[in-house]
């Protein structure tokens, strides 16, 4: 299992060092640690399909590319069974938020990378990769003449290019709610109110309440 996990990391990196700094391999480490820790306390889970999950989730993220061939050449070099392969393309299939509409988590391994990734995307990180992902699409800090969007379909999620804060509204201060682990929830909590103070801060610093 470690070789395996080890020559996928191999082969991940230079593609996550390509993207900008929201979904380079600091993520993914960021990611996988947050993994090993809700790992502890669900032992039913596989903990490979969860590791090479973890490592493979973006590298053919729509939001940079809708190739998928990235993903499919590493799997083909990483010596699976063809029920390991289904079930980390399963994995993966699972985890993004789609603007909402997200697939169910059908296993624990799902549900482990769900959250790890999702925890990463709230907290101190998840303000930082924010606006290093608006800044890279050239987005707005804010924008209060825009309309928060509740329910969309994935392509109006993708399309649209909101302002930064807006997609806290859209997205990052739903996920505490959604998480599906009881590690996964514990963990949410402290950085889920963090952005709370954040967003309140900037607020007043916006409109000159000093």
């Amino acid at each position: 299992m470690r070789e395996q996990i080890q020559r996928c990391e191999k082969l991940v990196k230079g593609i996550y060092e390509s993207m900008d700094a929201s979904h380079d391999f600091q993520h993914i480490e960021r990611v996988y640690n947050n993994a090993l820790a809700i790992l502890k306390t669900e032992p039913s889970a596989n903990e490979k399909i969860v590791c090479l999950s973890v490592l493979l989730h973006d590298v053919s993220d729509s939001k940079y590319t809708t190739d998928k061939s990235n993903e499919e050449r590493i799997l083909n070099e990483l010596d699976l069974t063809a029920d390991e392969r289904k079930h980390i393309q399963t994995v993966i299939a699972e985890v993004s938020f789609n603007g909402g509409n997200e697939l169910p988590a059908t296993t624990i391994e799902s549900k482990i990378v769900r959250d790890a990734d999702r925890l990463d995307a709230i907290g101190a990180v998840g303000i930082a990769r924010t606006f290093a992902y608006g800044g890279a699409k050239g987005r707005k800090l804010y924008d209060d003449s825009e309309e928060v969007r509740f329910q969309m379909t994935e392509e109006q999620y993708r399309s649209q290019s909101t302002a930064s804060v807006t997609h806290f509204y859209e997205k990052l201060l739903l996920l505490k709610d959604l998480m599906v682990t009881a590690k996964g929830c514990e963990m949410a909590e402290e950085r889920h109110n963090y952005m709370v103070q954040f967003l309140d801060q900037l607020k007043k610093e916006r409109d000159g309440i000093l």
